[in-house]
C-alpha cells in the first residue's frame, strides 16, 4: 500500500530532520538560559503579572499548568498558563517565555489580524488534519475519482494554519523583547539569551510548514503517478 512506500522518505526526512535540529535547539537554548538566574531575580509569575499590568492588561488571568514548555496564552478566556518550570524560575528563559506569552495577549487585545485569522481557521484545521488523510487514502486505495484531491484540500488546511501561525509567532517574540526592554527588566547580556530561546522556539514553527508542505508534495506526487498510469 502507497503509505509503505519508500519514496515516501525522500519527501519526509528533510522535515523530519529539521524537526528534531529545532527540537534539540529549543530544549539546548531552554536548558542553557533556565541555569541563568536572571539579574532582577523575577519568577516567571511575577513577571507575567508586571509585564500585564505594563501593557494594561490586568483583565489577563494567570494560571499555572502541567507539563515542561506547556505554556501559552488561550484568547478564549484571556489566561495565561505557565509550566512550574517557568512560573516558578527567576531565570532568563522564563522572562523570555512569559514574554512572548504576554506578546500574545497584547495581541489578542489589539485584535492582531494574523492571530484572528488563525483563531478563524483553526476549526477547519482540527477536522482537515485527521479527515483529509483518511479520506485521501480511501479515495486512492479504491480509485474513487476527485476523492483524493478532496482529502488533500481538507488536509492542506494544516500548510495554511502553519503559514499563517509563523508571522504570529515571531510578532510575539518581538513584542517580548521590546515589552521587556521597555519594563527594564533584562540587561544587553540577558536579552542576548532572550533572544536565543525565542529564536529556537521560532525554528519550530518553520519546521511545521516544511514538515505540512512536503506532505502535501507527497500526496500529489501520489496523484500525478496514478494519472499517468491510467
Amino acid at each position: 500500500m502507497f503509505y509503505f512506500n519508500p519514496i515516501y522518505f525522500l519527501f519526509a526526512l528533510p522535515a523530519l530532520t529539521l524537526g528534531l535540529y529545532a527540537q534539540f535547539k529549543v530544549r539546548s537554548a531552554y536548558e542553557k538560559y533556565q541555569r541563568v538566574r536572571n539579574a532582577s531575580n523575577m519568577g516567571g509569575f511575577e513577571a507575567a503579572q508586571r509585564l500585564l499590568s505594563i501593557s494594561g492588561l490586568q483583565n489577563v488571568g494567570i494560571q499555572e499548568t502541567r507539563g515542561t514548555l506547556s505554556d501559552h496564552y488561550d484568547p478564549r478566556n484571556r489566561t495565561l498558563y505557565l509550566s512550574s518550570g517557568v512560573g516558578r524560575s527567576p531565570s532568563v528563559a522564563s522572562l523570555g517565555i512569559v514574554a512572548h506569552e504576554v506578546g500574545h495577549a497584547v495581541q489578542h487585545a489589539q485584535n492582531y489580524g494574523p492571530m484572528r485569522l488563525r483563531s478563524a481557521i483553526v476549526p477547519v484545521v482540527q477536522i482537515g488534519s485527521w479527515l483529509g488523510p483518511i479520506i485521501f487514502l480511501a479515495g486512492f486505495l479504491l480509485q474513487i475519482p476527485n476523492m483524493p484531491l478532496i482529502g488533500l484540500v481538507l488536509f492542506s488546511s494544516t500548510l495554511v494554519f502553519a503559514v499563517v501561525t509563523l508571522p504570529v509567532e515571531l510578532d510575539a517574540s518581538k513584542r517580548a523583547v521590546a515589552l521587556l526592554k521597555d519594563g527594564r527588566m533584562i540587561s544587553a547580556t540577558e536579552e542576548q539569551g532572550v533572544r536565543s530561546v525565542l529564536s529556537a522556539a521560532a525554528l519550530t514553527y518553520v519546521a511545521a510548514v516544511v514538515q505540512a508542505l512536503s506532505t502535501i508534495l507527497y500526496y500529489l506526487f501520489l496523484l500525478s503517478g496514478s494519472r499517468s498510469r491510467r
